[in-house]
Formats: structure tokens, C-alpha cells, sequence
């Protein structure tokens, strides 16, 4: 074989494992979450969950659209579209910030979550906008 051929064939290598890394990176969208108007109180912790009284955790995640921090303190005094999770004791431990118009296609505080088939809609939902999120990222 020729230097150059062999060359090639690394740099082929190499730019095949690189695209492989990537794909894998893809984030699927977070799981056992509910959708939620969530408004923070002027002092955080305390919040409001779909209008009844509630407080993040100690050391609650909020990620914006970019998966990127947000602290409690910067959401003062607003309500945000968001889906989230709670914890073992039962506060709400993760957030993850959505649009108007992403927490109207997940069907908002009314997607029947009870319902198998319902959550398994509102699921399927939930991965398209996080695929959506992440190809406008172009992670």
C-alpha cells in the first residue's frame, strides 16, 4: 500500500469515530417529568406549581433550552413553562425550562398523565422537542 493510501485510510478512521462520538452525545429527553406553569416567589425556594403552594429542593437543577444552569434566584418574581421532577422527599429537584409554544405542544397542565397511552403521547412529545432542541443546537 502507498503512504498516501495509508494516510487516507486513518484520517477515514479518525473522522468516522469522531462522527460516531457525536451521534452518541445526542441527549435523550429527561424521563418520569411533568409538565407545569411553575412560578418562583420573589424569595426561592418557594414556589408555585401549577397555582398550589410548593419549594424546590435544596440544590434544585434548572436548565434552560441550552441545558445550560440557571439559578432560582434569576427566575424571582416569574413563571416559566417548564417540565420537572421531584425528589425523594417530594420537593421539585429538577426543572427544565420550555417555550410557550413547547409546553402548548406537550398539551400543557391538561396531557393525561394517568392515562398509559396519554403519557406515552406526551413521552413521544417530549423526545421530538428534545431531538428539535438539539439538532437547532447542532450538538
Amino acid at each position: 500500500m502507498n503512504r498516501w493510501t495509508r494516510s487516507a485510510l486513518a484520517g477515514f478512521a479518525l473522522a468516522a469515530t469522531a462522527v460516531s462520538a457525536q451521534v452518541s452525545s445526542i441527549r435523550s429527553a429527561p424521563k418520569d417529568v411533568k409538565p407545569a406553569l411553575i412560578a418562583v416567589s420573589a424569595t426561592p425556594p418557594i414556589i408555585m406549581v401549577d397555582g398550589k403552594p410548593d419549594r424546590f429542593s435544596p440544590g434544585a437543577r434548572i436548565k434552560d433550552r441550552d441545558e445550560r444552569l440557571v439559578l432560582s434566584g434569576t427566575l424571582a418574581g416569574k413563571t416559566v413553562y417548564s417540565v420537572y421532577r421531584r425528589d425523594a422527599a417530594g420537593l421539585v429537584h429538577e426543572v427544565w425550562l420550555l417555550t410557550e409554544e413547547e409546553y402548548r405542544k406537550l398539551g400543557g397542565g391538561y396531557a393525561d398523565l394517568n392515562n398509559p397511552e396519554g403519557y406515552k403521547r406526551f413521552a413521544e412529545l417530549l423526545d421530538l422537542i428534545w431531538a428539535n432542541r438539539w439538532l437547532l443546537l447542532g450538538k
